[in-house]
Parts: C-alpha cells; structure tokens; sequence
C-alpha cells in the first residue's frame, strides 16, 4: 500500500495487521480519487472507519487541509499513527479510538462540517442509507459535500435518497463505489 499522488505521494504505508481489516487496494483508491476529480482546494475530511487510514491521508495529500480518522480497534489506531507520522504532517490529521456511532456525536456537538466523508465500514456493518440520513440530521455536511462509500456489491441504493444526488457507482470485483453529493 502506498499513498498515490498528491504532497505525500509514493510513500508506503502499512495495513492493520490481522484479518479484521480489508484495505482498500492501490487500484480501487486510485480509481475513486479518479472519480472524486484527483485534486481538493481544502475542506475537512472524515474517514469514518479508517482502518490504516490510506483513504484519508490520501486525501490530505491530495489538498483536503486536515481529516479526522475514526476507528474502533487499538491495532488499526497503531497503523494509523504510524501512517500519520509518514507524512511528516500529524496537525493535519485528528485520531480517535471509537466507534463510528459515538463520533459522530462527538463531532455534530463539536459542530464539525465536512467537506468529503469516507465510508468503508465493514461490509457485515454497511449502513449507508442510514449514516446518510444521520449526516443531514447532525448538520455534518458543508454545502456541496460528497460522500464516498466503498461497499461489497450487494448493497442497493434507491433511486431516491432525501437530501443527496448519486453522482457515480462503479463495480471493481467484489467492491462497488458510490459517490454522492449532498444537496441540501
């Protein structure tokens, strides 16, 4: 694994040990930072199951100004950390050991806004549907965000979600990629 383009390109980093994390490939996170158009202007990222992080430091190196990591497993904040420190950069990443659900209240009473959330759940946890509605619901959003989920392929999204429009879904084997945007 390694961090694809951007201030931090071509630095390796390493996965969470174990079998409890499934990193997400160098192809399929080449392909969706493809899909989300390569480059950011800043804003604020949220990786809300980070696992080795790769998704948000590349997104840092890619121009977003700081994301916050959130997992729950004390071997995925261990990678994490060390992935941080490969960027030289720690003040722009925010870590928590946590889970998912008790972060974003955190965050919502923080009165954080992303500008780009990164979901990866395991794909035994995959909520989509419901972490979207809950985004809206604690004012997480920045105007214009997006929203990225990396699922397995059997997750069906409607046709219609309150509040977001489907952008782009893309299969890559057993993983598919939707990204939306959130319309207010």
């Amino acid at each position: 694994m390694r961090i694809i383009a951007g201030e931090f390109g071509g630095r390796k980093l390493k996965a969470v040990p174990g079998m409890k994390t499934r990193p997400t490939t160098d192809k399929v996170k080449e392909a969706m930072f493809s899909m989300l158009g390569q480059f950011f202007d800043g804003g604020q990222a949220l990786d809300l199951y980070a696992g080795s992080g790769g998704l948000a430091i590349e997104a840092v190196s890619r121009g977003m100004d700081h994301a916050y990591l959130v997992d729950r497993q004390y071997a995925a904040i261990q990678t994490i950390e060390e992935n941080v420190s490969v960027t030289k950069m720690p003040e722009c990443f925010t870590i928590w050991k946590m889970p998912a659900e008790k972060a974003l209240v955190k965050l919502a009473d923080a009165r954080v806004q992303f500008d780009l959330i990164l979901l990866d759940p395991p794909y035994k946890q995959q909520q989509m549907l419901l972490h979207l509605q809950q985004f809206v619901e604690m004012d997480l959003l920045a105007p214009d965000a997006t929203i990225l989920c990396e699922t397995d392929t059997t997750v069906a999204y409607p046709t219609d979600i309150p509040h977001y429009i489907l952008k782009r879904q893309q299969n890559y084997g057993i993983t598919e990629v939707a990204i939306f945007k959130f319309i207010g």
